[in-house]
């Protein structure tokens, strides 16, 4: 039997736990929650500024979403895998685990299955807050033609011929003297960390000349599912939400430094794809390492012969008649490789979200991949 004390002591005993819940909850939602949707309100308010005021973009990009960039970037090159591939992977899973926890203890009314969708809106908010302060700043910079004050306009098809047989030049010097596979592919010559530390070693030098791109310790992440993956078309890419850079190595080596290195200018802020895909050739460029010189020459070479082969199909043959049969062979191996990827479902789906979601950065889409051209005329015709 319990006595009278007993149950008093039980009902302040409830009735101090009730009152602790109410203390961490507001109307039923947890105190997190509002603190989530509190900073993603934040974010809104910072995403509004660098998108109406182009000096404020410059300064946050370079400062504050590039201290928040290098920190993810510091917490998830400890991993050996890369997080944001797992979380993609194990999707389906969590969502399972989601649907079951609901299910269980939110599901007595429709006010406990608001309030818990609620708390998932709160939780799935970070992936718009770390966006709009890591990355989207990036989108409404000042363009890399303006920064490096390079005169970008419609290039003519006399124009595309030099910078071509200027690429061709530089090609040259190094595929020589490269390790070939029996299929025509070069041979990346070391491991993916040793990549990882020749890259930062170019980086560092171009951050010495132009300072709007960030410097500090990275690492690329190879992707596990890289072989299923390459059916989407996608060589890499920047998840923002863990910071890390990660590469498709299932594509041919050759693409393999010149696709880190564009990961890589996301990473430090470069958001745009056509100035990454820049970037990533002046970084290749001034590697010490011969193979990544190859690599940003050549991969930049494919964008600006492509344009030529539209403005002049005979200047197009003959610059490509002086290209070193290695990096000929070379172009003629990965044709052969993407034979087998080249029209799927897969590629057609990802292609409209990637163009869909460019677009609405304000960029003209996927087509500015391609835009590199009139960068790389610039600057080349340029110097």
């Amino acid at each position: 039997m319990m006595n009278n004390n007993e149950n008093i002591n039980t009902t302040e005993e409830v009735k101090e736990a009730n009152e602790g819940k109410r203390a961490r909850e507001w109307h039923g939602i947890p105190i997190f929650s509002w603190v989530l949707f509190a900073i993603a309100a934040f974010a809104l308010l910072v995403m509004l500024a660098y998108i109406f005021f182009e000096d404020f973009a410059n300064f946050y990009n370079r400062y504050p979403a590039a201290f928040l960039r290098g920190a993810f970037a510091f917490v998830t090159m400890i991993l050996p895998c890369s997080l944001g591939e797992a979380l993609i992977v194990f999707a389906p899973i969590i969502f399972i685990f989601i649907v079951i926890y609901a299910d269980k203890y939110y599901t007595k009314n429709w006010l406990d299955v608001g309030r818990f969708l609620v708390i998932i809106l709160s939780v799935a908010s970070l992936f718009f807050t770390t966006f709009a302060l890591n990355f989207g700043a990036g989108y409404h910079t000042s363009s890399v033609d303006k920064l490096l004050e390079l005169d970008r306009r419609e290039v003519s098809a006399e124009e595309l011929r030099e910078t071509a047989d200027y690429l061709v030049d530089e090609i040259n010097k190094y595929a020589h003297s490269l390790g070939v596979r029996k299929d025509g592919s070069t041979v990346m010559p070391y491991g993916y960390d040793t990549l990882s530390l020749e890259l930062l070693r170019a980086y560092d030098k171009v951050s010495d000349e132009y300072s709007f791109i960030s410097r500090f310790p990275s690492r690329i992440k190879p992707v596990m599912l890289s072989e299923p993956w390459t059916y989407t078309h996608i060589s890499g890419v920047y998840t923002y939400f863990t910071g890390e850079a990660n590469i498709n190595t299932n594509f041919p080596d050759y693409t393999l430094p010149y696709t880190a290195a564009h990961e890589m200018a996301h990473q430090r802020g470069i958001a745009r794809e056509d100035e990454a895909n820049f970037v990533a050739f002046l970084v290749c460029t001034a590697s010490d390492d011969e193979y990544i010189r190859y690599s940003g020459y050549l991969n930049l070479y494919e964008y600006v012969s492509n344009a030529l082969y539209s403005a002049d199909r005979e200047a197009y043959t003959k610059v490509r008649s002086r290209l070193s049969p290695v990096a000929r062979k070379e172009m003629t191996a990965y044709s052969t490789f993407f034979a087998k990827y080249r029209e799927n479902v897969a590629a057609n789906v990802t292609g409209a979200v990637n163009n869909a979601y460019l677009t609405i950065q304000g960029t003209p889409g996927t087509k500015s991949y391609g835009m590199v051209v009139d960068l790389a005329v610039a600057y080349i015709i340029g110097k």
